[in-house]
């Protein structure tokens, strides 16, 4: 044994440390059979939580980390259905406007540029939209309507 040792250049704790563990899940063979029984029964379609779960209800009382640890030993895993895509975008909607702003926010006078957008508040069972206009010069808010609907005719009565 010694002389093994030394050729393979393996320290003896080393060599008993895999040895212990080559043997350390015989004990669960029982367990393994039972997990591959469910885990065929259901098509691979069950994890390592579900698992637990049904064995638990057999009335196996195991620890999940344990059935995690006896999947991936025996190369158990499930099908891994893929994440459907947002597919509602439709490209743009409506005419997009030119830049002329172009992000120069300075101004010398009052209303030579202003701003406006739309806010949604949820209050309780309704929604209510507000619509500033807001002067670039003083920061200040021109102009505003507050409205239960967010149409062109509020932007409109908000421009007026």
């Amino acid at each position: 044994m010694n002389i093994l040792l030394k050729i393979s250049g393996l320290s003896r704790s080393n060599y008993y440390f895999y040895v212990s563990k080559e043997y350390s899940d015989i004990k669960n063979d029982e367990l393994m059979n039972e997990v591959l029984d469910i885990y065929y029964k259901h098509k691979v379609r069950y994890g390592y939580r579900r698992i637990t779960l049904e064995l638990n209800n057999r009335g196996i009382l195991v620890n999940h980390k344990k059935v995690l640890r006896l999947m991936n030993k025996m190369g158990l895993h499930l099908i891994i259905r893929s994440k459907r895509k947002y597919s509602l975008y439709k490209g743009t909607v409506g005419k997009v406007t030119d830049n002329l702003i172009e992000r120069d926010f300075e101004v010398s006078m009052l209303n030579e540029k202003c701003f406006t957008d739309v806010t949604e508040f949820n209050i309780e069972v309704k929604k209510l939209y507000l619509l500033p206009i807001l002067d670039v010069y003083g920061r200040y808010i021109v102009s505003y309507n507050l409205s239960s609907t967010s149409s062109l005719d509020e932007v409109k009565l908000m421009l007026e």
